[in-house]
């Protein structure tokens, strides 16, 4: 499964957000990746997430496999709108 998101935040997915979104990855048992510019990191590690350098306008898409999956990128896809990181 996948979504694609618009980043919206003015200061991209720096820090804060990154934790968050790793936080929020790490709850669920599936395997969710994050792809930007063609790369695509673990969405559950800091460092990947970070060394990606996600600023705003950026298209990401998150992927997720296993058994949680839906649940995973339903939530995420929350977190991402609550926090007005992304669309």
């Amino acid at each position: 499964m996948e979504k694609t998101f618009t980043v919206t935040a003015e200061t991209g997915i720096h820090a804060r957000p990154a934790t968050l979104l790793v936080q929020a990855a790490g709850k669920f048992d599936s395997e969710i990746n994050l792809e930007y510019k063609g790369r695509k990191v673990n969405l559950k590690s800091i460092m990947g997430v970070m060394s990606l350098g996600i600023g705003k306008d950026a298209e990401i898409t998150i992927y997720a496999e296993g058994n949680d999956a839906e649940n995973a990128l339903n939530s995420i896809e929350e977190l991402l709108k609550k926090e007005g990181l992304a669309e």
